[in-house]
Parts: C-alpha cells; structure tokens; sequence
C-alpha cells in the first residue's frame, strides 16, 4: 500500500479483507475511529442525521454500525458551524458508531431547475427557503470536516441518464477535477487521522470512460472509492456492468463503496463484483408507503387481505416486530395514519437488509455466495 499520509491504514483508520469468495466478493473490515464496520456492509441513510422512524437506540439494536449523513442538507439546516460547535455530528445526534456523509452532489443534481454548474463549482437554491448558495469541492469539503463524519467524499457532479457520450465525458473530467482539488484541501484542512476522504468514480454508462476514470482516480492516490452515477434509470444488467468495469480498476486493498444501491434482490450481485459498501433510501421509504420486504417478497401492508391476517410479516424473521406484531395490527395502523406504523415497518425493513448483509458476509465466509445468490433470487423475483 500506498506511504502517503491518507493512507487508511497509516492514518489509524485500517481496512483488511479477511476472505475472497469465487465470484470475487469480499469480506472484509474497516476501523474506524467510531467502531468498526463489518463488510459488504449496508449504510442506513440518515438524511438529515436521523433515519426516518428509528431512534438511535433502536438502530444500535439492530446492529447497525454506519449511518450515512447528507452534506446538503446539513448544511442548510442546521448549519455546519453550529454541529461544529456542538462537538460535531456523532455528539449532536447522540450517535457512537461510524458515520458517512455524502457530498451533497446528488442532491444538487436533483434540483435541476434550482442550479448552474460550472467548473468552480454548483450555484443552487435552497429547496428551504430559496436561497442562493454556492459549492464549490472546496466548500464541500469544509463542511464535511466540520461535521466530523468518519468517511468524507469528494463533490461529484450527477447527470441524468441516459446522457449523450460528450455531456457524460464533460462530467466525468469535472468530477476528476473536483476530486484533485478536494483531495488537496483534505491535506491542507483535513485530519486523516479522524476522517477518511473517498473520491467517486463517474462515467455514466460507458465502459471505456468508466475506465478512464476510474484509472486517473487511482493516480489521485484516495484511501477509499465510490462508484457513483449508477442506480439513476438504467436497468440493473447496465448498473452491474459499470459497476464492474470501475470496480475492477480500483485497488483491492481499499474499500469501495456503490452509491445509492439496491433492491434486495439486486445485492448479491453488486457484492459478486467486488463492492465492499452500499447505501439505499428504498428499506425506509418503502416503509413509509407500507411496502414491506419480506423472504417470499414484497408485502403491500395497506392490502385489505391483511385485516385479520394473525400472522407475523414475515414468519421467518427475527426481528422484534415479527416477534410481537401481527400483519392485522400493521395493517390497522397503517390505514389509521398512526406514527407507529412508520416506526415498525421501518424498523422491520432495516432489519431485513442487515440480515441480508450477515447472511452473504456468511455465504463469503464459506466461499457459497452464489448459492445464496441464486436462492434468495428464485424467492424474491
């Protein structure tokens, strides 16, 4: 590995991967100065430093070691400097594990008609108040250091897909770009000693720009990558490709991380290629809309089948909510509105992912992957 100072391992952050199963899967750990991360891990995504319907207490006893935080929204509620003062995100949310924020691109992107992009960095609006504000890889950077969070990613900038080959290619250099700067300020502003700065690699859906890419990325020198743009309209064979293309080029001593990825069914193909970290909005907002994951598949808890089903949602699983609720009351409180329905569905969802993540960090363990693929694949389609 690599002697320079953001290297993970010399900056008292360390990822090893203890096994490597046929298809090329990893398991692995990653120290942080917040615990340590056990992968292929799934990162719950805690917006605006709470995941939706869960206290923390309730996600340490579900086992989550990671969260993942959102830079943009942070920044413009409640403001960095204020959490900076408060000691920073894991004192201001009360939160002992690992944390991830996210640049705050995707959301930026998301604004389309709120924002300009340019080579200094994206002007936008605040979806708050309209406010006018400018970030810059720089500023990104700035706020992310005052959080405080574990692992830090560069500004990126997100395209719609699909996108013509020259838009893509146009991104793809200005994140590169991006990364370079940002990568110099983390040397200047940053403490690798407490942070780890992952860069993301872009590219859209073409193969050899994905290479480019990812392999000028690597010259940069991070301690951790991202494969981002992915998971935006293209269908998961695409994704898949990418994915793989990027993953490929990246060194396998640092952690890589697929943003913004998946459905249940979908993880153990991304896992398959190499991935090492995922984040996914879909166990807490299909939580919300009463759409449970189960292992025979999607249970719509609004359906009027459930009125007097004694059942738990899924029988199979250990979760608390399957020990004590039955589909009956879910569905009573789905249908009343109450706040509690929320809280269960989402506690029950969450649970799911991470019990898949165990189940393939065990299927790695004992070189078995594809047979667990293959099962919960013919269950869940």
């Amino acid at each position: 590995m690599s002697s320079s100072p953001e290297n993970p391992e010399a900056a008292g952050f360390k990822f090893e991967v203890l096994a490597t199963d046929p298809t090329g899967a990893r398991l692995g750990r990653l120290t942080t100065p917040h615990g340590v991360v056990d992968t292929p891990a799934f990162m719950p995504v805690g917006t605006a430093a709470t995941v939706k319907g869960q206290t923390q207490q309730d996600l340490e006893d579900l086992g989550v070691q990671i969260l993942l935080s959102n830079t943009y929204h942070l920044y413009l509620r409640p403001g960095h400097e204020l959490i900076r003062k408060l000691g920073g995100l894991h004192k201001f949310m009360s939160w002992p594990g690992a944390i991830l924020t996210d640049s705050g691109g995707f959301q930026v992107f998301s604004l389309s008609e709120l924002r300009k992009v340019a080579d200094e960095g994206v002007t936008f609006r605040s979806h708050l108040d309209g406010s006018e504000h400018f970030l810059s890889p720089e500023k990104a950077l700035e706020v992310e250091i005052a959080l405080g969070a574990d692992i830090v990613m560069v500004l990126d900038e997100c395209i719609e897909a699909p996108s013509p080959e020259g838009r893509t290619r146009e991104a793809a250099a200005r994140t590169l770009n991006w990364a370079r700067r940002s990568k110099e300020y983390f040397a200047q502003h940053g403490d690798p000693a407490r942070q780890m700065i992952f860069g993301i690699v872009q590219g859209g859906t073409y193969g050899e720009l994905r290479r480019e890419n990812a392999d000028a990325l690597v010259e940069l020198d991070f301690p951790g990558y991202a494969i981002g743009g992915l998971a935006v309209g293209e269908g998961h064979a695409t994704t898949c490709e990418m994915a793989a293309i990027a993953a490929s080029r990246l060194p396998v001593e640092r952690p890589r991380y697929l943003m913004g990825v998946g459905k249940p069914e979908q993880i153990p193909d991304y896992v398959a290629l190499g991935i090492d970290m995922m984040d996914c909005v879909l166990p807490t907002r299909s939580a919300r809309h009463g759409c449970l994951f189960t292992s025979q598949g999607r249970l719509l808890i609004k359906n009027a089948r459930y009125i007097s089903d004694e059942r738990a949602i899924d029988e199979s699983c250990g979760c608390a909510v399957c020990r004590r609720y039955s589909r009956a009351y879910l569905r009573h409180l789905y249908a009343s509105g109450e706040f509690l329905a929320t809280i269960l569905n989402t506690h029950h969802n969450i649970y799911f992912y991470l019990d898949i993540m165990r189940k393939i960090r065990d299927a790695i363990r004992f070189g078995k992957l594809e047979k667990f693929r293959t099962d919960l694949q013919a269950r869940l389609k």
